[in-house]
């Protein structure tokens, strides 16, 4: 029990912090649907099953021994991520300039749509799979058989779905609905921004994780 709440802690701790997958979720929550919105914290949380997975089978290990696989996940995150920028900041250009709040514009939108570019900008980011193979070889030793460490991947697993659940319904109260089409522009914008940031620090750091 203690082990499974010292985990939890440090993954609310990690989840809080702003990244890719938060500016995801609350700009769709804000722009879209609820329901669009659920389904890309769907995603993420099976990104997140996905890398945590991967972390207990010793995804880490095989990354170190080959070079070249790790540089090219890396890079082909760097590059996705890159495109989400664009397509964010080519909405943000195209958008007027007016005093009232502009129409969110839903064509082209749907909830598998919304899915799935959860799930890939959460795989976006192998770093995830370094931080979860660092959390597990902390706290996972010898001792801890199969059936614990299955019940951590779903404890992380769950508590992402959670945490990013309550920042989805967050956004997508009336107030903030509001407040993100008067400045959708601006938002999107700061957003693609930040996702173009970190997709070239994926791409052209040294050592990408």
């Amino acid at each position: 029990m203690n082990l499974l709440l010292t985990i939890a802690v440090v993954q609310i701790v990690a989840l809080v912090t702003p990244g890719p997958d938060f500016f995801f979720v609350s700009q769709l929550a804000a722009s879209r649907s609820r329901k669009e919105a659920m389904f890309g914290v769907l995603g993420i949380a099976l990104g997140v099953a996905v890398w945590a997975a991967l972390a207990l089978l010793g995804l880490q290990l095989v990354l170190h021994r080959l070079v070249w696989l790790e540089r090219t996940i890396t890079i082909c995150g760097g590059l996705y991520l890159l495109w989400m920028a664009f397509q964010m900041l080519r909405g943000a250009l195209r958008a007027p300039v007016t005093a009232e709040a502009p129409r969110v514009d839903l064509r082209g939108s749907s909830p598998l749509v919304a899915l799935r570019r959860g799930l890939f900008t959460n795989l976006a980011n192998p770093k995830a799979a370094v931080y979860f193979a660092s959390i597990f070889s902390a706290f996972l030793g010898e001792g801890v058989d199969a059936t614990m460490r299955w019940g951590l991947w779903t404890l992380v697993t769950v508590e992402t779905f959670l945490w990013f659940t309550v920042v989805a319904a967050v956004f997508a109260l009336p107030a903030m609905r509001r407040g993100y089409v008067r400045a959708s522009r601006w938002i999107d914008g700061g957003a693609g921004v930040f996702f173009g940031l970190f997709g070239l620090h994926l791409i052209f750091a040294r050592r990408a994780i």
